[in-house]
């Protein structure tokens, strides 16, 4: 008895006569989403096990059988997920094209499904199948070598390739790929060694979920970058600017090292546990040839610097004018340039307007801003610490009142930014 692919078992048998009868039938079956096998025999008077390959042939067709292996919903449920997340799937199988084109419509895979064989394949050259393989989302009756191929064509249109992988034949793409994943329960270990990830339990669904929490992280990083740079270059510039226009520095030393070891430590952690924001599964990909930071996000470390800085020098200069101590007026700076990055912390959280339901999502972010402040009142008000940092003790008024008042006006002047950044140049 031999079983196998019924284009392949048809081929050894004796049923010449009716091949159009039995592929219709077998076409009928793979139609349905079945995959098929055929099952030929013939009568040997030799042990079976001493039987030379190249003697079967002339066999008798016993018949097809159609194996019903139902698509998972919940991996459709995923396909439609990463569609929505502009992530295209394509599905590469050794099942004949018919089949596989069943299981595609079944599972959602795109509006428009279009399947092309590897045999079909191997009459492409390499710039050919380049050019044609975004129209194809179905790739059925595969070779290693038409799986290594597809992978090699999509990235030479620049795409960023994700392949998934269980057996031997799936390595050399495995390898290829940008991102290669192997199966871990049904993965074979040539594939899990292929592959730079596993995915443990075999779910597809946890891809979606890894796509969302890469998106998510993504972004909190970047949302981390255009925190930093912008505050750590206002406290430069207070220096800098306060020497080109000939004015006593508003910031000593240790309280420069103060901003920099207590208050950007503790303010940044707030961006670890910033959830996602909605609808991150809704856009599209992000271009990987653009920088990690765009030029709109240099526009707004630049003019966030200045604020920041500007602030606490316009505030120095006019204190200081009216008869205040310097040492009050520095630490009145310190104030300033504090709550300075507390607003703009709040402006940088979401990308949807501050004062919103999506505010105190990040309760987090509200204690860690509490335990700065709470520092904060410990520089000003301990004595053993004003000695340490230069600082005084200041009224509420022009010690805190101020202070709050420029921190507004950073966020204030940001949310405007912000307005015109997501609703307005966002939307041309």
């Amino acid at each position: 008895m031999v079983k196998g692919s019924p284009t392949t078992i048809l081929k050894l048998t004796d049923q010449k006569g009716r091949l159009d009868y039995w592929h219709e039938k077998i076409g009928e079956l793979a139609a349905d989403g079945l995959r098929v096998v055929a099952l030929a025999y013939k009568q040997v008077d030799d042990d079976v096990d001493k039987i030379n390959p190249a003697e079967i042939k002339e066999l008798k067709l016993a018949g097809t059988v159609g194996i019903i292996d139902p698509p998972r919903k919940e991996a459709a449920v995923a396909i439609n997920d990463l569609r929505e997340a502009g992530v295209k799937v394509k599905m590469i199988t050794g099942d004949r094209a018919d089949t596989a084109t069943a299981i595609a419509h079944k599972l959602q895979l795109a509006d428009k499904i279009k399947a092309i064989s590897g045999p079909e394949m191997d009459e492409l050259s390499d710039q050919e199948l380049q050019n044609v393989i975004d129209v194809y989302n179905v790739f059925a009756q595969t070779t290693p070598k038409n799986k290594l191929r597809i992978v090699q064509a999509q990235q030479a249109n620049h795409h960023v390739v994700s392949m998934t992988g269980d057996g031997v034949n799936d390595a050399p793409a495995l390898k290829q790929a940008d991102i290669d994943v192997a199966m871990g329960i049904k993965g074979t270990e040539v594939a899990k060694e292929s592959a730079n990830m596993v995915l443990v339990d075999d779910d597809f669904t946890n891809i979606v979920k890894a796509v969302r929490e890469g998106r998510h992280v993504f972004d909190n990083i970047r949302k981390t970058i255009r925190f930093l740079l912008p505050t750590s270059f206002a406290e430069g510039l207070v220096v800098i600017i306060s020497i080109l226009i000939g004015q006593s520095l508003p910031l000593f030393p240790a309280q420069l090292l103060w901003i920099n070891m207590v208050s950007a430590l503790t303010i940044q952690f707030a961006f670890i546990f910033e959830p996602a924001e909605k609808g991150i599964m809704s856009r599209g990909p992000r271009n990987v040839a653009a920088g990690l930071l765009s030029k709109i996000d240099t526009f707004e470390i630049v003019y966030v610097s200045l604020l920041i800085s500007g602030l606490g020098i316009v505030a120095f200069d006019y204190l200081t004018k009216h008869g205040l101590n310097p040492v009050v007026g520095s630490t009145m700076t310190l104030n300033i340039i504090i709550f300075g990055k507390i607003f703009y912390l709040f402006n940088l959280r979401i990308d949807h307007p501050v004062i919103s339901k999506y505010l105190f999502q990040n309760k987090m972010a509200f204690y860690i801003v509490a335990i700065l402040i709470v520092l904060q009142m410990g520089i000003i008000y301990l004595p053993f610490m004003q000695a340490v940092f230069n600082t005084t003790s200041i009224g509420i008024w022009y010690g805190w009142l101020l202070p709050i008042v420029a921190g507004a006006i950073v966020l204030i002047v940001t949310e405007i930014e912000k307005f015109f950044r997501y609703r307005v140049f966002a939307n041309k």
